[in-house]
């Protein structure tokens, strides 16, 4: 049985000293040489908002929250309603939530010093195995294996693994422990950067990689053939009707979605429940309603279809549980993705 190809950490460094990309939250190998550090907080950050978002989308929301609260303190400090407007549009909102009370948690356990060891971080809210090891990696070289979907792609084709990801972390997870340097921050940027420019989803650059000599997908030809992929779920669809309601001046009834769930503590334009079956609308008031037609948004779980309906209330003090936003300010506003969907369409 051939031995399994041990990573070569040296020949990975040495692509990485010579083709880092050039990220906002990143220290670059030459200044991490000349002996400066990334800041955990940064990093933490970064991290937090890299989860299921692209680099290039990340970018725009990480500096503007480093422009608002440069460190940990100023986050904590901040009201949670401002972060989850600044946060509005990136996504999976429980990070956001989770986001501002790690930053609490670390003024109020650590004094406002942010944890470097995965062992402390990992007690923090909403930091899990993954982000714990990435940042205390990172931001102190802690020699400890970050694999994130790039580095799981990179291994898979590196040993040829005939199972699905998912069927084979751990082994992964010990491949790449079992290769970390004393550079271990550098290291595992390393491999991220491999996955994300060399070795991508949909083409393996084989002849500039590091790790080609060995990489059993590479000598077999066939570096797309891996990862395996995962029988996928059938993803179900759901069904509801959102009301996009206005005055007389133009302005819009929003209102704050419940403390629990999905889109928890976010903006909202009142709307039905969503369900596995098609409905009538039920509208919360009698008034002209007007169909505007559907959205569709596809989330993790599920695909939402929302049927939207517009009206201008004949009483709008009546409405309660609510505020009126003029259309110029909703970039003000904490809205989903969805929501500002909604929204454009019932103004179209």
């Amino acid at each position: 049985m051939e031995a399994t190809p041990a990573i070569d950490a040296s020949a990975v460094l040495a692509w990485y000293d010579a083709h880092a990309r050039d990220l906002p939250w990143r220290i670059g190998p030459a200044a991490r040489a000349r002996g400066i550090h990334p800041d955990p907080y940064r990093v933490w950050l970064s991290e937090i908002m890299l989860q299921q978002t692209t680099v290039a989308t990340v970018k725009s929301y990480y500096a503007r929250f480093v422009a608002l609260w440069p460190t940990v303190a100023d986050l904590a400090a901040a009201p949670l309603e401002a972060v989850l407007v600044e946060w509005a549009g990136l996504g999976y909102y429980a990070r956001a939530r989770n986001l501002h009370a790690c930053a609490r948690a670390v003024v109020e356990g650590h004094a406002g010093i942010f944890p470097t060891r995965s062992a402390e971080l990992l007690k923090l809210p909403g930091v899990g195995p993954y982000t714990a090891a990435a940042v205390a990696a990172i931001a102190a070289d802690e020699p400890v294996a970050v694999v994130d979907g790039n580095v799981e792609r990179v291994l898979a084709r590196y040993l040829a693994l005939g199972q699905p990801v998912r069927d084979v972390k751990d082994r992964i997870r010990a491949e790449v422990q079992s290769a970390v340097p004393a550079r271990a921050g550098d290291f595992a940027q390393a491999l991220m950067d491999l996955g994300a420019t060399i070795c991508a989803p949909r083409q393996a650059l084989c002849m500039l990689c590091p790790l080609q000599p060995a990489c059993r997908a590479a000598r077999a030809g066939a570096p797309l053939a891996y990862p395996v992929p995962a029988e996928k779920a059938d993803r179900p669809t759901r069904y509801g009707h959102a009301f996009v309601i206005s005055d007389a001046a133009g302005d819009i009834f929003l209102r704050k979605r419940p403390e629990k769930g999905l889109y928890a503590q976010m903006t909202e334009p009142p709307g039905s429940d969503w369900s596995a079956a098609k409905s009538d609308p039920g509208f919360p008031f009698a008034a002209d309603w007007r169909h505007r037609g559907r959205i569709v948004h596809v989330l993790t779980h599920f695909r939402l279809e929302l049927e939207v309906w517009s009206a201008t209330a004949p009483d709008p003090a009546a409405l309660a549980e609510g505020w009126w936003a003029s259309p110029d300010e909703l970039d003000a506003e904490a809205l989903p993705t969805v929501f500002r969907k909604v929204i454009a369409a019932a103004r179209e």
